[in-house]
């Protein structure tokens, strides 16, 4: 038994079981081109104090222009801070999802700190949308030290939810039986 393929296992869920989707979004990806994946990031602090910080950012997914090679590996700019962070989502790429060539680039602006609970500021983000009639904006939660994989998560949970519609674009253009 592999006891370094455990302890990246039990990582794995242990981020699952963290990470949040708090307001999620219909919005389907392109099937052409570029698209964009808007996100308020909630994270709360791994030491003792209170502190929470929201982030603002979005996902730009690209999808190659020429086809790419089977074995061709997703890329992922501005996603981990740590290698941990990075290895718990190697190990879900490589166990859950297969995106291929897709470049994936995470632009997050500054952190700002809120003395507010994790609660409380993802109701007043909710608020704050709703009165805007946002409705392209998630809002994630997670603990601070998985940060990248909650923002992998949407990305990922966007992707797989718009490879149906996807497809059938795909067809209706000829480009697919």
């Amino acid at each position: 038994m592999d006891f370094d393929e455990f302890e990246q296992e039990k990582q794995f869920r242990e981020a699952c079981e963290a990470v949040h989707i708090a307001r999620p979004v219909s919005y389907l990806l392109f099937t052409f081109g570029e698209s964009s994946l808007p996100y308020y990031l909630v994270c709360r602090s791994n030491d003792a104090s209170s502190m929470v910080s929201i982030t603002k950012g979005q996902v730009q997914i690209k999808r190659p222009m020429i086809i790419t090679p089977e074995n061709a590996r997703p890329e992922f700019h501005g996603f981990f801070e740590s290698d941990d962070e990075a290895g718990v989502a190697e190990f879900l790429l490589a166990r859950t999802a297969e995106f291929s060539s897709l470049q994936f680039d995470n632009q997050a602006d500054e952190k700002q700190i809120v003395s507010d609970s994790m609660e409380e500021a993802v109701a007043k983000l909710n608020r704050k949308l709703d009165d805007e009639e946002e409705e392209r904006v998630a809002i994630l939660t997670a603990p601070s030290n998985l940060a990248g994989i909650a923002v992998l998560r949407y990305a990922a949970e966007r992707v797989l939810e718009s490879g149906p519609h996807n497809v059938q674009e795909l067809r209706e253009r000829g480009f697919l039986p």
